[in-house]
């Protein structure tokens, strides 16, 4: 069977599907990050506490990446992601009414299992069923879908949780997700390319063992982590600052400020055609830089340059994850559903763990010792990316 190329129907029913997905996913993922605050308030808790509702999302995420990287060989692609989109929002919708703390917690963790059968095995379809001179694009555009879904997500609850509650929210959004869900399964073409077969534990084992040795997939996994957990980190605490003084913003104008997510949409997609033009360790580069002076920029007091701030390290993380998640599915020849679980792994550990260390900093020393955090882990993937990636 031939790949699906750029210019066919068939490319753009894919990626039409796999932005609903990608929408979809981020909506559902972090449409509590700007509840946090409301949070500590409601439940009696601090900030790092709080943000467990994002951070069990993602670190049960990443580790069930690697149960779905042991059976997605085995499986259709199509059923499993249509019904985890289904599931996690279902889940959502159903933690919009749930009064206990812990339990809230079981729910936002059981919700990250649902959600892990979509983004290794939409990476994996990718690679397997889209041309690979146009593969860079499609991933591009799913990464930038989850730019859209984040700041949808952003979006609606800070305005619905001004007018309603944060409850009457949740619901809301769990509501998006079903239609996002439905479209997915109407969009997406059945796999022609993949060929089902069984992975024994050992072939398994070996899988992962390949991927791990080769430094360039190894890095390319540290890099995800370090720069997801950079960006939720950056939004998790900027709820409480912009909501405590000198700023004082309302719930409303706090997710305008997430609507910055939309320059993440065209950062993802830009360097997706741009790779045809520039090498990847130069386009990865560009976009740690482009982080790492939006967390500069956040250190100074004026509104304006906080939000620029925000803005530059959401634009340099949607370009370096586009990058490395376009060149893991290329790198790894073999096993791709296998490399795409690992790369998750670290993908999403690195949001689950730099999210929640990150509240010890802003308790203990404001903005600025969360900013200090931020530095290190970004001067760690430049140390990396120029050491590894050449």
């Amino acid at each position: 069977m031939t790949h699906v190329a750029r210019g066919s129907r068939a490319f753009w029913k894919v990626n039409l599907a796999v932005f609903s997905a990608g929408f979809s996913v981020f909506l559902l993922m972090y449409a509590v990050q700007p509840l946090l605050p409301i949070f500590t308030r409601e439940f009696h808790i601090n900030a790092a506490t709080s943000s467990l509702a994002l951070s069990l999302t993602t670190g049960c995420l990443a580790v069930s990446m690697l149960a779905i990287g042991a059976v997605a060989e085995g499986w259709s692609r199509k059923p499993l992601m249509s019904l985890s989109l289904l599931s996690a929002a279902l889940l959502t919708l159903l933690s919009s009414v749930i009064q206990d703390w812990p339990m809230f917690l079981l729910i936002r963790a059981i919700e990250g299992i649902a959600i892990a059968g979509l983004p290794a095995l939409a990476m994996a379809y990718l690679g397997e069923e889209i041309h690979p001179d146009d593969v860079g694009v499609s991933m591009g555009l799913y990464v930038g879908s989850g730019a859209l879904g984040g700041m949808t997500g952003r979006l609606l609850t800070g305005v619905l949780t001004d007018l309603l509650s944060w409850r009457p929210t949740l619901a809301a959004i769990g509501g998006l997700g079903i239609v996002a869900a439905a479209v997915f399964s109407v969009s997406l073409p059945a796999s022609a390319r993949f060929q089902p077969r069984s992975l024994s534990m050992a072939a398994l084992v070996g899988s992962y063992k390949a991927h791990l040795h080769d430094p360039v997939i190894r890095t390319l996994m540290i890099e995800a982590g370090l720069v997801l957990g950079t960006l939720v980190t950056v939004y998790n605490y900027s709820s409480f600052r912009l909501l405590a003084p000198p700023y004082l913003l309302t719930q409303t104008a706090v997710g305008s400020v997430f609507g910055l997510y939309v320059f993440g949409f065209f950062s993802s997609s830009l360097m997706g055609l741009l790779s045809h033009r520039f090498s990847r360790p130069f386009l990865l580069r560009v976009g740690l830089a482009t982080m790492m002076a939006g967390v500069a920029a956040t250190l100074l007091p004026p509104l304006p340059m906080v939000i620029i701030g925000i803005g530059l390290v959401t634009i340099g993380f949607f370009a370096s994850h586009s990058v490395a998640s376009s060149w893991v599915g290329l790198r790894a020849r073999e096993g791709k559903a296998q490399a795409s679980a690992l790369y998750l792994f670290f993908y999403y550990m690195g949001a689950s763990i730099a999210g929640s260390v990150g509240g010890f900093f802003w308790s203990a020393y404001g903005w600025w010792g969360v900013a200090a955090f931020l530095t290190a882990l970004l001067i760690s993937a430049f140390a990396l990316a120029r050491t590894y990636l050449n």
